[in-house]
C-alpha cells in the first residue's frame, strides 16, 4: 500500500535543526529581536534543540557580531538547548577563538571523533595502547 501525499506540503524531515539566518551588518538594536526570534525557534524545536544560525551574511567581523553570537549562546543556553554556526568567515571563526568562544560549526567533526568514512588501521603486532 503506497501512501500519497497531498500535492502541495513540503517534505520536513523533524531531525532537521530550525535555522536563523543572520543579516549584516549587525547593530545592538538587533540583538533583541534576534534573541527573541531565537527563542521562538527552540520552543518550536524538537528533543535536540538546537537551531543553526547562519553567519554567512554577517559581513566583516567585529566586537558587534561577536556580541551577538554570545548573546544567542545564552538564550539557547538558558532555554536547555545551543546554537550551530553555518558558513562561518574564517576571520570570524579566528576572533571567536581569540575571544575564547567555541561555537560547534555546521559540517565539523566534534572533538574525539573521526570523520565520517574515516576508519583507523591497526597493523598486526603492534602493541597496545
Amino acid at each position: 500500500m503506497s501512501s500519497v501525499r497531498p500535492a502541495g506540503l513540503p517534505v520536513v524531515d523533524a531531525k532537521m535543526p530550525a535555522v536563523l539566518v543572520l543579516p549584516g551588518p549587525v547593530s545592538r538594536d538587533d540583538v533583541a529581536g534576534l534573541c527573541a526570534a531565537l527563542q521562538v525557534l527552540l520552543e518550536g524545536g524538537g528533543g535536540d534543540r538546537v537551531v543553526v544560525c547562519d553567519v554567512g551574511g554577517l559581513g566583516p567581523p567585529g566586537l558587534a557580531v561577536v556580541d551577538l553570537l554570545a548573546r544567542l549562546e545564552l538564550t539557547a543556553r538558558r532555554a536547555g538547548g545551543r546554537i550551530r554556526l553555518r558558513d562561518p568567515d574564517p576571520a570570524l571563526h579566528a576572533l571567536l577563538d581569540l575571544v575564547g568562544l567555541r561555537f560547534e560549526v555546521e559540517g565539523q567533526v566534534e572533538e574525539g571523533e573521526p570523520a565520517l568514512g574515516v576508519e583507523e588501521a591497526v597493523e598486526t603486532g603492534d602493541p597496545a595502547l
